[in-house]
């Protein structure tokens, strides 16, 4: 830093950075975050979902996709609405969202499994909301609905597998896009996908990473340590952001935000990585 930089630093810090400028300064964090791709949550279109759906299905026709964490199949419904030449596999382990999930896959025709995907197969406790029971916060976390959500707690036990087991058992050539909403679980998810991963059997994936991975433990950088032919970018209403150089202060950022994770060899890996931003 130059002797001139590190001057207008000083001033600048010791005027905004100052206690009189705490609660600006806070507000307009928040706002950045939203210009970043942060905290973009209140429709598909914002949080850019919409946008890289789009140009995913126009360019991968027939594709094979499995929604994890599907809940009621709002997902599902999404990508039918967009393209109705696609073969999804929907996955929900709570009992009485599975319920509602199922009719859904009756009605616009694809599958749907009672089942939880995870590291290993078994059985484990499934936790939610006591008094709304059946939500979409359903998680594997106990704690992500007590000391997040700050609730009180109910729990299922629930099966599981693994994606490895899941495209043997079923024989299912590859997927063209994993996505993964599993309330802080998405890297256990993820290591049960890791033959298959490392086979090129896995093209794309969408996950979300938010303030429930302080509670597993996950920072984003141990996701990308496990995808290593993967690149790594930001949904924007409009585009991407690249997230491949690892800068904690922009990368580590626990609250709401869409994450895809292409590998290098897919077809659609040029077309996004032209329209990224760093």
């Amino acid at each position: 830093m130059t002797k001139l930089k590190h001057f207008l630093l000083r001033r600048y810090v010791s005027i905004i950075g100052s206690k009189k400028f705490y609660r600006f300064n806070k507000r307009l964090y928040m706002m950045s975050l939203h210009g970043i791709g942060i905290l973009n949550s209140i429709t598909p279109e914002a949080s850019g979902e919409k946008f890289f759906l789009d140009m995913f299905l126009k360019n991968s026709p027939e594709s094979i996709i499995f929604d994890v964490g599907a809940n009621q199949g709002s997902y599902a419904r999404m990508i039918i609405n967009l393209s109705d030449m696609m073969q999804i596999y929907a996955f929900e382990p709570h009992p009485r969202t599975y319920q509602i999930l199922a009719k859904e896959a009756e009605r616009y025709n694809f599958k749907s499994y009672n089942i939880g995907l995870s590291d290993k197969p078994g059985t484990l406790e499934l936790f939610d909301h006591r008094n709304q029971d059946g939500s979409t916060h359903a998680t594997l976390y106990k704690d992500v609905i007590k000391r997040i959500h700050k609730d009180q707690v109910t729990e299922h036990k629930v099966r599981l597998t693994t994606i490895d087991h899941f495209m043997d058992e079923h024989q299912v050539p590859q997927i063209d896009l994993l996505k993964i909403d599993t309330e802080g679980n998405e890297l256990n998810v993820l290591k049960g996908a890791q033959r298959m991963i490392g086979e090129g059997r896995v093209n794309c994936i969408q996950f979300e990473f938010n303030e429930f991975n302080v509670i597993s433990r996950v920072f984003m950088s141990d996701i990308i340590d496990l995808l290593p032919r993967h690149s790594f970018y930001r949904l924007l209403p409009d585009g991407f952001v690249q997230l491949n150089h690892y800068k904690p202060i922009y990368r580590e950022i626990f609250a709401y935000q869409n994450i895809i994770a292409i590998e290098r060899t897919s077809p659609i890996y040029l077309l996004i990585d032209k329209l990224a931003i760093n």
